[in-house]
């Protein structure tokens, strides 16, 4: 895989390049370019010094963009990293830490955005048990993508050339479930005007996928576990016993073992299906995988609506990953599509994202935290100030003495601080 292209392109923002606009160029990885950063050629404050540019760089043979009207291009070409990102200033692009290897992925993840080390362990166990056919219990919160996970396992199984059926146990009546999953016979119930092949025979020589398993009723428990044991089922109304070709893969996001103690759940069924136990981590955990799903969402957005927003803002992308996104990817997804319908210009700002993730009127929200890989300090106070003085802009309708009362400054001191950070007004 070659490493990604260098482009001059505006500073202060992450770019998705044209050529990315769909969803399968994003499906390996997006790397964010690297650039050195600017020196300063004289005594200045810790937040609002003129910055000097200095020769370009080279990076492995590239011209590394050091300009500050630059923006972060994402690469046509996928560079691997370890998925760990860096601040730089404000006027700086994040940049993927020094030194580190590329991580090996998982022949499982293909189809899957991301390189943090707890997903790669998770895909990793697929790989190796992705070619038996015994029974994997996938456990996780809500949104964060355990599908995914059982369609890994599927597309690198014996199995992959039959079909993968997914059922939701908890989204379908209990009524209706025997029969969805197990079929019925001609007349079995009032209804019932012709015979139906059920999911599971609908998966044969295939992966059944289980999804909120734990909402099955304890009825249901018993025939589910007849399948696992003896790989046999009758549908509903029906004599006959029929054979079940099919891998069961379950999910859950509950706590199956809390579910037997309370006896909600089969003791014996959770044998069963705890042969194989993949947890998937939660977003919060592997938060250097963010920018990456952010450049993906953005050009699954931009297909969807229709809306041409290219860009991120530096400071808008670090509030996204400072963000603890209890709903997990989902949310994350949810929040980047609502950005692109919001954003009045080309790319999107700290104010078209959601109040709670720019941390106002969140009385709980976490201080925040220093990465593994260390900070740059300029770069949040930057990043942070330049929010504001926007913000009074905006406010305001960018009247420069009602902004500067709102942030305490003098207007002259607004004005110079406006054209050293080239702050203006965008585009309508």
């Amino acid at each position: 895989m070659s490493l990604p292209t260098r482009r001059q392109q505006p500073e202060g923002s992450f770019q998705v390049s044209p050529a990315q606009s769909n969803d399968s160029q994003f499906e390996g990885s997006a790397v964010a370019e690297c650039s050195d950063s600017a020196a300063s050629t004289e005594a200045r404050s810790e937040v609002c010094a003129t910055l000097e540019r200095e020769p370009a760089p080279t990076h492995n043979g590239a011209d590394v963009v050091n300009d500050e009207e630059a923006p972060l291009s994402v690469a046509q070409d996928v560079e691997q990293h370890s998925g760990v990102f860096e601040l730089g200033t404000a006027s700086e692009p994040y940049t993927p830490v020094e030194n580190v290897p590329a991580p090996k992925r998982p022949k499982s993840m293909q189809d899957v955005v991301g390189s943090s080390t707890p997903l790669i362990d998770v895909f990793s166990v697929v790989d190796r048990v992705a070619d038996t056919d015994c029974t994997v219990l996938i456990t996780g919160e809500s949104g964060t993508g355990k599908e995914l996970v059982a369609r890994g396992v599927h597309a690198q199984s014996p199995r992959r050339n039959g079909p993968f059926v997914a059922v939701n146990c908890g989204a379908i009546p209990e009524a209706l479930l025997e029969s969805e999953l197990f079929g019925h016979a001609r007349g079995a119930f009032t209804g019932a005007h012709q015979t139906k092949v059920g999911r599971i025979g609908v998966a044969e020589h295939g992966t059944l996928f289980l999804d909120e398993i734990g909402e099955l009723s304890l009825g249901l428990q018993v025939k589910l576990l007849r399948i696992l044991q003896s790989r046999e089922y009758s549908p509903v109304g029906d004599t006959r016993v029929l054979k079940a070709d099919v891998r069961v893969v379950a999910a859950t996001n509950m706590d199956l073992e809390k579910a037997v103690a309370e006896g909600h759940f089969r003791q014996d069924l959770y044998y069963r299906l705890n042969v194989i136990m993949l947890h998937v981590p939660e977003l919060k955990r592997r938060a250097s995988d963010i920018p990456e799903l952010v450049l993906h969402f953005m050009a699954m957005a931009r297909e969807k609506t229709g809306r041409q927003i290219s860009q991120i803002s530096r400071a808008a992308m670090q509030l996204l990953v400072d963000h603890s996104w209890p709903g997990n990817v989902r949310e994350l997804e949810n929040t980047i599509e609502r950005a692109v319908l919001l954003c009045a210009g080309d790319r999107i700002e700290p104010t078209d994202l959601p109040v709670k993730v720019r941390g106002l009127g969140a009385p709980g929200r976490n201080s925040p935290k220093l990465p593994d890989a260390g900070i740059d300090l300029r770069a949040a106070v930057e990043s942070y100030e330049n929010d504001l003085i926007r913000q009074a802009l905006d406010r305001t309708g960018w009247n420069k003495n009602r902004a500067a009362n709102l942030l305490k400054l003098n207007r002259t001191t607004l004005v110079e601080m406006m054209k050293r950070k080239r702050i203006a007004p965008r585009a309508a």
